[in-house]
């Protein structure tokens, strides 16, 4: 394709053509992103997935599920801890469980954050999305809006 350069993608990307405008996009096989304009390989660029979990002493203790959330930070890493054991079998259940299980707004996505630059998370999470490969689930993580299971997506 004219105007696509294949080497250049980075883990994910390919590109495809478009029968509606007869020319190239960029379309991520594991995110599912679409795109015009060519994805950048940046350090500083990620995509996360994540179940939270508040608990009583998290800045803002009350989600779409509960007017007042009452567990304590042990309760909620708990929770994390279980769930990460159910999605350690299946990653494919990842966003189902979102769905049902994550005290964040993002739930109603399956828990996608979408893309972000350094800098626009709380230091804890993006520290933690940071050590992460594509694809690799995380330990319990803790910040200020409660207790966090990770999935890095790009």
């Amino acid at each position: 394709m004219e105007g696509a350069d294949r080497s250049a993608l980075p883990p994910n990307w390919e590109v495809r053509n478009s029968k509606t405008y007869n020319k190239p996009y960029y379309f991520n096989k594991m995110t599912k992103e679409s795109r015009w304009d060519p994805p950048l390989d940046s350090p500083t660029r990620m995509r996360a997935s994540h179940i939270l979990a508040k608990h009583r002493n998290s800045r803002n203790p009350k989600s779409w599920r509960e007017p007042v959330i009452a567990r304590s930070e042990e309760e909620a890493f708990e929770k994390i801890a279980e769930l990460r054991k159910a999605i350690e079998e299946n990653q494919d259940i990842f966003a189902d469980i979102a769905k049902e299980e994550s005290d964040c707004s993002s739930a109603k996505r399956g828990g996608d954050l979408g893309w972000f630059e350094e800098g626009q998370m709380q230091p804890a999470f993006e520290n933690a999305v940071k050590s992460l490969d594509v694809g690799e689930l995380s330990e319990p993580v803790k910040s200020d809006s409660g207790i966090h299971l990770i999935l890095r997506t790009g």
